[in-house]
């Protein structure tokens, strides 16, 4: 005789949230991990959007835009990449995976940090903006961009997640910021597009930081076209690592 034994909702709910409250802990715990990323963009906004701007408005707008999404591709990348590879090697995940808990919670919990994190890059960089480089942005601009970094992680959650699936914990940090710093470079969050080669400007659309850079830049008032061409790539380029991660795990845990 077959029996199902089925978690009340409350208890799956209450899993869910303890496997979220245990990944903000972990963050919170390794400083030394999670400054870099929420301190790192802010300090190529005060020097490129600040120092050297002049006080020019639309310059430390479209600085804003790119360098917040420069800034919330680590959280998915790094605390996706980086952990699941580590967690791999000791064993961790294979617990998890035995532990009565929702096989969701563990994904979720993950991203719920990440969308966080990008949220406080997001907030700092509109602070630094608003506060010292006197950004013009009306409050609409402002939530706008504030859910664009938060949602805009996703994606890179996603491959981040894919590229923790092929490595081992050691080598991943090096390979993941081999992905990341020319990824950013060619998308044109650290120059803008118009000053790079023809050739770069035309493969730009492949990387999915262009995608988001230009919702950003939409966010803060540029003109960049209709949105949803662009959510429709970040929405296809996500779930299509999300299922080539689940298909590495299930193949070689």
């Amino acid at each position: 005789m077959n029996m199902t034994v089925t978690m009340p909702r409350r208890r799956v709910f209450a899993a869910y949230l303890e496997e979220a409250r245990s990944e903000v802990l972990r963050y919170l715990r390794n400083p030394g991990f999670l400054l870099p990323i929420i301190l790192f963009p802010n300090v190529f906004f005060v020097m490129f959007g600040l120092v050297l701007n002049h006080g020019n408005d639309e310059a430390a707008r479209y600085m804003l835009a790119s360098y917040s999404s420069f800034g919330v591709i680590a959280p998915g990348l790094f605390g996706f990449g980086v952990s699941l590879a580590l967690e791999r090697d000791s064993g961790l995940l294979t617990l998890k995976r035995a532990l009565p808990m929702p096989p969701g919670a563990y994904l979720l919990g993950k991203m719920l940090m990440a969308v966080c994190v990008a949220f406080v890059v997001g907030a700092l960089l509109l602070a630094l903006a608003l506060g010292l480089a006197h950004a013009s942005l009306n409050a609409a601009q402002v939530a706008s961009l504030l859910v664009v970094d938060a949602l805009g992680v996703l994606p890179f959650c996603a491959l981040g997640l894919w590229v923790g699936t092929l490595l081992k914990g050691q080598g991943a940090p090096g390979l993941l910021n081999m992905i990341y710093l020319p990824m950013a470079f060619l998308s044109g969050l650290w120059f803008p597009l118009s000053m790079m080669p023809k050739l770069l400007q035309q493969l730009a659309p492949i990387w999915p930081s262009y995608h988001l850079n230009v919702l950003a830049q939409r966010a803060v008032g540029f003109t960049t076209g209709a949105a949803w061409p662009h959510v429709l790539v970040l929405l296809g380029f996500t779930i299509g690592f999300l299922l080539l991660a689940a298909r590495r795990l299930r193949r070689y845990g």
